[in-house]
């Protein structure tokens, strides 16, 4: 008697990994895409910070080249003790205010 797998088990399995497969590939995309919008928040929250420790300390905002603020202008102002950030970094709008200890995005 010869031992193995009918065809139809093995169109079953075949069948119940395609299922799995359409499930889970959608989900690890989305997951990918969350984290790399994570990671550009993270990015222009550190950018907002450098912006605002150089306008505080300087009263310029000359051009930011360090990481993650390359690629892209951004300016500040101060107004009532509130330095108001805007600009754009690698075509991601980005604005902040720092007023005293608190900083807002």
């Amino acid at each position: 008697m010869r031992k193995g797998f009918t065809m139809i088990e093995l169109i079953f399995v075949i069948v119940i990994i395609g299922i799995l497969a359409a499930v889970a590939i959608p989900k690890l995309a989305a997951t990918r895409d969350d984290a790399k919008k994570s990671a550009e928040k993270a990015d222009m929250a550190t950018c907002l910070s450098n912006v605002i420790n150089e306008y505080t300390s300087t009263g310029t905002t000359a051009t930011i080249g360090e990481k993650p603020c390359t690629g892209g202008t951004v300016s500040a102002s101060a107004a009532n003790n509130i330095v108001t950030v805007t600009g754009a970094v690698n075509g991601t709008s980005i604005s902040g205010k720092y007023g005293g200890s608190s900083v807002s995005f």
